[in-house]
């Protein structure tokens, strides 16, 4: 799913002609994909695949259809060199994992804010060494936040949930004791039994 303010941003770059650059690589949608299983799986970052989809792939990255055929990268602005961000990275961990500067990496990724904290698991970010990412769009803001792409939630089990078990009954309170021998003269002992 792609942020509301990302997606104005790329209306901007498809205005100004970015949409006929030549497509190098390309994906047929199969069933279960989602944005960013596809950017992971062909090396593609998540920012590069909505740029190089805007107005083809909605916002939500709700309407791929099994069968069709989305671009991967644009001729000359085409980063195949990526990382998947896990749980607790931060840009310095993903620089120092992958060797690329910061600088570089906010360059190929101009979704992430200042502070590296609009990251999410599974965002596939531009990891190479030189600027090969499409550029931002010309006169507009990139956005500060990026929604993650999640899958459709499963449905809920048809499993029968079992019923709780039955709690086990509290332990009878001892009879009371009486202590009053004098009506207990008919009753034997326990040496008559």
């Amino acid at each position: 799913m792609f942020s509301k303010s990302f997606t104005a941003a790329l209306f901007a770059l498809s205005v100004a002609g970015s949409v006929s650059a030549t497509c190098t690589r390309s994906y047929t949608v199969k069933a279960g994909d989602i944005c960013d299983s596809i950017s992971a799986a062909n090396n593609v970052s998540t920012y590069q695949l909505a740029t190089v989809n805007f107005g083809h792939i909605d916002p939500e990255c709700s309407n791929l259809l099994i069968g069709d055929n989305i671009c991967l990268g644009h001729e000359g602005q085409d980063c195949t060199s990526t990382y998947v961000v896990k749980l607790d990275d931060t840009c310095e961990q993903i620089s120092a994992i992958t060797g690329v500067n910061t600088t570089t990496l906010y360059l190929n990724n101009p979704q992430i804010n200042a502070g590296c904290t609009n990251i999410y698991v599974g965002e596939v970010l531009c990891t190479a060494s030189s600027l090969q990412a499409p550029p931002p769009p010309v006169g507009a803001d990139i956005p500060a936040a990026t929604i993650p792409a999640t899958a459709t939630p499963a449905p809920p089990s048809t499993k029968p949930t079992p019923a709780p078990a039955p709690a086990a009954p509290a332990p009878a309170a001892p009879a009371p004791q009486d202590n009053n021998d004098e009506d207990d003269d008919d009753l034997p002992f326990c040496d008559e039994l």
